[in-house]
């Protein structure tokens, strides 16, 4: 089955996973999940994640990060969505 949204369906596996308080949440991969799980991972968000292979497909295990029982991410939420998009100026940004 083929995702409309994996970028959507990416951070909902990580505000599930952390509302869960799982210490890991695998997700399919991409190059575009790694791009973001990349910025995630700079800014202090995820403690970090590594490849591997998931029943014969390749995916990405993301370890989550707390803070004193609290999840790092506070509010994740997906703005621009493929039935409604929202363009922002780089000078908004």
């Amino acid at each position: 089955m083929a995702l409309t949204d994996p970028l959507g369906d990416l951070l909902t596996r990580i505000r599930n996973g952390q509302q869960a308080k799982m210490d890991s949440v695998v997700s399919p991969a991409s190059k575009l999940r790694t791009r973001v799980l990349d910025v995630l991972k700079r800014e202090g968000y995820i403690r970090g994640y590594v490849s591997e292979q998931v029943a014969g497909h390749d995916g990405v295990r993301i370890e989550l990060k707390y803070f004193e029982g609290q999840p790092a991410i506070r509010h994740l939420a997906r703005v621009s969505k493929p039935g409604r998009r929202i363009y922002s100026g780089s000078k908004d940004l």
